[in-house]
């Protein structure tokens, strides 16, 4: 059988950005979203989706990369010391510097923005991802986000591709080499079956790959067993523009999301929507 979850990521980063998701779930194939529970509003976000969406999934998108940690800056000294304010530090700055970090402070700061969500969304998270990817970069964050899904008894993203393309997920972001992070990646993986994941991820719906041709290609390799694919819809606005460089295309991806001939070929190529709640 051929299961398909559709995740869409940064719920909560702008209202705009919220309500786009929404939109792609409830007119389009989208599933399941992940909030940044540190991000203004966020906590009004999440009580309209329980309203308007309840089929949607709804996840944590752990951040260490965008805004101001939820923790007191005493309580995250590691975190807060590479970007010299109380703010978390730029990607950039993370990612060349990310075995600084003390994973005890990590896994604190991530598990009280998964506590807000559960005070929130009045549930569990049904995943764990993390925003600009980062709990794949080093061994302890890795390591941070399989003991999170652990003790809540939740899922996360799988971290490589079907092709093992991990150089399209992390990029230019891995400390060291791309062949590192498989190296401990895929032990790790091996070694946590009891955390759930699906069999494999499809990433390259994204920028200028977001395209309806590419959304076709991925229906269309589906395997058999459980995929995801990572979106990013939104309905862009200034306030988004000034926070990222990815803001019109979140418009594109609604759009395509929202084709009314997707669910047609899906049903036509026996693929069943699902959210991770449901693996």
């Amino acid at each position: 059988m051929k299961r398909l979850i559709v995740n869409a990521d940064d719920y909560g980063l702008t209202a705009t950005v919220s309500a786009g998701i929404r939109q792609a779930h409830q007119a389009g194939i989208v599933t399941s979203t992940t909030a940044m529970m540190n991000m203004a509003g966020v906590e009004d976000e999440l009580q309209t989706a329980r309203r308007d969406c309840p089929k949607l999934g709804l996840g944590v998108h752990l951040v260490l990369t965008a805004g101001k940690p939820l923790l007191p800056v005493k309580e995250v000294p590691s975190i807060t010391a590479l970007s010299g304010t109380e703010s978390f530090p730029k990607l950039a700055v993370l990612s060349k510097s990310g075995d600084q970090l003390k994973a005890e402070e990590v896994k604190a700061e991530w598990r009280a923005q998964i506590e807000k969500f559960i005070r929130e969304a009045g549930r569990q998270p049904d995943h764990l991802d993390s925003h600009h990817h980062t709990s794949y970069l080093t061994p302890p964050l890795f390591g941070a986000m399989l003991e999170l899904a652990r003790e809540y008894d939740c899922a996360i993203r799988m971290p490589l591709a079907g092709e093992i393309d991990l150089r399209l997920l992390l990029g230019d972001q891995a400390s060291g080499s791309v062949d590192r992070v498989v190296q401990f990646l895929l032990p790790m993986l091996l070694a946590s079956t009891d955390v759930r994941r699906p069999n494999c991820s499809e990433i390259g719906f994204y920028d200028q790959q977001a395209t309806l041709a590419t959304l076709h290609a991925m229906i269309d390799r589906l395997p058999e067993g459980v995929t995801e694919i990572m979106t990013h819809p939104g309905q862009p606005d200034e306030t988004l523009s000034q926070i990222t460089g990815y803001n019109h295309q979140r418009a594109v991806e609604l759009r395509l999301l929202t084709d009314p001939d997707l669910k047609k070929r899906l049903s036509a190529a026996g693929v069943e929507l699902i959210s991770f709640g449901e693996l």
